[in-house]
């Protein structure tokens, strides 16, 4: 698999509770994105998306809106080599 990228991504705000991980569910699977959500203790969702660049891009892009109802502080990324994910999955 070439031209696969992967982006490792910890959302901080208010993004638990509010469909942020289901949200994101259905929009990695709209632009062909692999790979998983999930909440974490602190309060942050931490997110690996791996794909074409592009649409890893504009994944990495939605995690600074979230939600309708998420209010998103802060983005924290991580770029890398794919592993290799297939679907996208919400992990708890």
């Amino acid at each position: 698999m070439t031209d696969r990228t992967r982006a490792h991504v910890y959302v901080s705000g208010r993004v638990q509770g509010v469909f942020f991980r289901a949200t994101t569910r259905d929009t990695a699977r709209e632009h062909g994105v692999d790979g998983w959500v999930k909440n974490l203790a602190d309060g942050r969702v931490e997110a690996v998306f791996e794909g074409p660049e592009e649409a890893v891009e504009a994944m990495v892009e939605f995690c600074h809106e979230g939600s309708p109802q998420a209010r998103v502080d802060d983005v924290d990324v991580e770029y890398g080599d794919s592993e290799g994910h297939d679907g996208f999955e919400i992990r708890r």
